[in-house]
């Protein structure tokens, strides 16, 4: 797929790409230093094994990013450098079938049952403090309001 200045080959001899360089301009994270921080906390593997931001990548291998609850399993179909499109970064990989029966299937049970602690914003006010604690029974409360 190359053509002119595009930055996608398929040459397996001279492709090899920063994996950081990669996942940026694949479009899984905003920005090169998130790839980074990614890669370097681990959420970021090669085969199954962790890597450091300026390991190459090469095309076929296998590739787990976790992020946001959620975990993919993709194969690097082409290699580029620069980002572009989302059309053109969806053609950087392929995820695998159970990467995405999983991913599907999370995400119907995150539908039906939703996490409580979701809908809980910052600290409890001072009338839910208190709602709390009249129903564990601790301290002093005062019934007048």
């Amino acid at each position: 797929m190359e053509s002119g200045g595009s930055t996608m080959t398929r040459d397996a001899a001279a492709a090899s790409v920063r994996i950081d360089k990669w996942l940026w301009a694949a479009r899984f994270f905003r920005t090169r230093s998130l790839a980074v921080q990614a890669v370097e906390g681990g959420r970021v593997r090669v085969d199954q094994q962790r890597v450091k931001p300026a390991r190459n990548l090469h095309l076929h291998d296998l590739v787990t990013i976790e992020r946001d609850h959620e975990r993919l399993d993709i194969v690097v179909c082409a290699l580029a450098t620069t980002r572009g499109p989302a059309a053109l970064a969806q053609r950087l990989y392929a995820e695998t079938p159970e990467s995405r029966e999983r991913r599907i299937r999370i995400a119907e049970m995150r539908r039906l049952t939703r996490e409580p602690a979701l809908s809980l914003k910052g600290r409890p006010t001072k009338r839910d403090a208190r709602r709390l604690q009249r129903l564990t029974g601790s301290g002093t409360v005062d019934d007048s309001s």
